[in-house]
């Protein structure tokens, strides 16, 4: 199969089996109004808005076979607590180790999962030069089984046509 694709961010071409993608910002962001998102404040890793706190991990899952792992970047609620002991640790290496308790908070296409917004998840800090890594609590949805037991390349293709750009 022809992997050519164009990299929505940056605009260069690719000719190689897509491994990540992003959801670029929590889906509560983008189901508030002008005047809630205003006075929130959102960058590519961290997210207030209103009471809630958002952080962006990658969900990775196993490629069978390989040593690679098809990554999601995506957004998770923390506590309040939880996220000002994120902010405090996040340039320094006394972060990394530490997990929090979150709400995973993006919808994967329906096409691929079940709802995905909601599920129990943890965040795992992994130092300043990683975004944390995001572990869904081990239950029967699809995504989480996928992230424990991994998929075959057959299944990074099925997910790569639903989230490529059709040419």
């Amino acid at each position: 199969m022809d992997w050519a694709w164009t990299c929505r961010c940056c605009g260069k071409q690719f000719n190689t089996m897509p491994l990540d993608y992003a959801c670029p910002v929590p889906g509560p962001w983008s189901d508030a109004s002008d005047a809630e998102r205003a006075a929130g404040r959102i960058d590519s890793d961290l997210c207030r808005l209103g009471e809630h706190r958002f952080i962006r991990g990658c969900l990775e899952i196993p490629i069978i076979g390989t040593e690679e792992n098809l990554v999601f970047g995506v957004w998770t609620s923390l506590s309040q607590a939880s996220f000002q002991r994120v902010v405090e640790t996040w340039t320094d290496a006394a972060g990394e180790g530490l997990s929090y308790f979150g709400w995973f908070c993006n919808e994967l296409p329906a096409a691929l999962y079940p709802p995905t917004h909601g599920l129990k998840c943890r965040v795992h800090l992994r130092g300043v030069t990683a975004r944390p890594r995001i572990e869904l609590e081990p239950t029967d949805h699809p995504l989480a089984v996928e992230q424990r037991l991994g998929i075959d390349v057959a299944r990074v293709e099925a997910i790569a046509a639903v989230l490529l750009p059709k040419h």
